[in-house]
């Protein structure tokens, strides 16, 4: 049970907490919207102006969210319910499973494959032919907006540092984890025991979370917003990427025992290609034998819930206080993973792979222009964002985007898109995930395919049956071009091949011969 029964993912401040009124409690809100309503309504009517924007992005955010009926026992009440005021995809995939190129790609509308950004680094704007590249912020910074962001927009700190024009025109606190033990929890992991591989419960207040201190900014930046001026706000939550610390009234809604764990088969990796091992060669995240034989595979699962449900009730805050700023008619809500998370599935943990784990997220759209309670089963893309914000709030279209609007679905869900969502991890390795198939396709030439609908979680590849040729050579249609090798500065987690010697190069440090076995 949680502290004196109270509701976890209750706004109010819980017991511990210091005391003394919360100011971004859900009542507190709600007081300072009720004492700002008569300046409210003096603003005359705002029709003329274009609706504001509040684009929210959760890091390492998989598809486990309790609409999304993935993992039964996900607790997501605050998004469930704003899916049901909005549309939500259910077949939504990042361009990237990393965080750099996803979110490089999202804010520029280029996919990796068109920038060469694969790996954490480089910073987009290091790159000569991006450097003057017109950003998603940027694009409504000159239609007049008020931009303004905290936490993890971008990844890394770079984003913030001086530039003309500004990525965004205000910045808040940086976020990030906050609290932290003064030890890791969890036994030394392998491959250098990195000290993000670390997951479970200490004595901490949620109070003391970057991702709480976010929460607290953005909704003031939401209260205190120019009553003439449109405001596009974004706030990135750090949490539920590794380490994932939760308090203790979280973890309470998960049970401890073997239910929470997803389905795995331990001959997974039967019929993958040894190129999908190359994805993930040597990395920090455990594979899923070292999770079992440590007892930490069920704590790991249990904690990343734990922490997505504390992420979900900052959501539940921030859109209270949007409530209390009495704009939330006039908003577009956005909300949005960057990329996948393996807990188990296919013998890893982590992401950088091109199943559905590695690239399914949550994307969901509510406010003006939006159809309510709709499930759109299409595939999307990250890459999408940006052209539908723009066609949302009436701004010009850009002709050097690669993604497409959502527009036809969010007003109806049912409307079919003719292009699959395409997800790239380093040059030469691509995934097409139409509505019923994903294709994948390594640098080396191998490949995989699965129907998703008689094999949700893709144990069989059908690369090899014949009775899916077509298939198969119509999903290799969409396989990005261009192609592009890594931009200069790439490194960490980058990945390339050469066909010539049939050596793949990890991290420009480890040289992959055929049939070398994974770490």
């Amino acid at each position: 049970m949680t502290e004196r029964g109270q509701d976890p993912f209750s706004a109010a401040p819980h017991a511990g907490a210091k005391k003394g009124p919360d100011p971004f409690s859900r009542r507190e809100v709600l007081r300072l919207g009720a004492l700002a309503a008569g300046a409210v309504a003096t603003r005359g009517m705002r029709a003329a102006r274009r609706p504001d924007v509040l684009l929210i992005a959760i890091d390492d955010q998989n598809s486990w969210l309790g609409h999304l009926g993935v993992h039964p026992s996900a607790r997501t009440p605050h998004l469930d319910a704003l899916a049901g005021r909005g549309t939500t995809f259910t077949n939504a995939h990042c361009q990237a499973p990393l965080c750099n190129p996803s979110r490089t790609s999202l804010m520029t509308g280029l996919r990796p494959s068109s920038s060469g950004i694969y790996g954490l680094a480089p910073w987009f704007r290091t790159v000569p032919e991006l450097r003057q590249r017109v950003t998603l912020p940027q694009a409504f910074a000159a239609a007049g907006y008020r931009t303004a962001a905290t936490g993890k927009v971008y990844h890394g700190g770079q984003a913030r540092q001086a530039s003309d024009p500004p990525e965004f025109a205000v910045w808040g606190p940086p976020g990030g984890l906050g609290a932290r033990p003064p030890s890791k929890l969890i036994p030394p992991t392998p491959m250098g025991n990195h000290p993000a591989m670390d997951w479970g419960c200490f004595p901490h207040r949620d109070e003391d979370k970057g991702d709480y201190q976010i929460t607290d900014w953005a909704i003031r930046q939401l209260l205190d917003a120019p009553p003439d001026q449109p405001q596009f706000l974004a706030v990135g939550y750090y949490l539920p990427h590794v380490p994932c610390y939760a308090t203790q009234r979280w973890f309470d809604l998960y049970p401890d025992d073997d239910r929470l764990l997803p389905p795995v088969r331990r001959d997974d990796r039967r019929d993958t290609p040894d190129f999908s091992w190359y994805l993930h060669w040597d990395l920090p995240e455990p594979r899923l034998r070292w999770l079992e034989e440590s007892g930490q595979w069920r704590h790991l699962v249990r904690s990343y819930l734990a922490c997505t449900s504390f992420v979900d009730a900052q959501i539940g805050r921030l859109l209270a206080g949007l409530q209390a700023s009495g704009r939330a008619d006039d908003t577009i809500v956005v909300v949005c993973g960057d990329n996948g998370f393996h807990l188990g599935e296919k013998l890893i943990s982590g992401k950088n792979t091109l199943w559905d784990e590695g690239t399914r997220v949550p994307l969901i759209f509510a406010g003006p222009g939006v159809s309510r309670r709709g499930r759109c089963r299409q595939p999307a893309e990250l890459l999408d964002v940006f052209p539908t914000l723009l066609e949302l709030c009436d701004l010009p279209p850009r002709p050097d985007q690669e993604g497409r609007s959502l527009l036809p679905q969010l007003r109806l869900a049912s409307t079919p898109r003719r292009q699959p969502a395409i997800t790239t991890h380093n040059q030469g390795n691509h995934g097409i995930r139409s509505e019923r198939y994903r294709y994948i396709q390594y640098a080396d030439g191998s490949a995989e395919f699965y129907d998703c609908h008689s094999d949700p979680h893709q144990w069989t590849n059908l690369i090899a049956d014949s009775r899916y040729a077509d298939l198969i050579a119509a999903h290799r249609r969409w396989l990005p071009h261009p192609d592009r090798p890594p931009a200069p500065g790439s490194a960490e987690r980058v990945l390339t091949y050469d066909a010539d010697s049939d050596t793949a190069t990890w991290e420009n440090r480890t040289t992959i011969h055929r049939g070398d076995r994974a770490p």
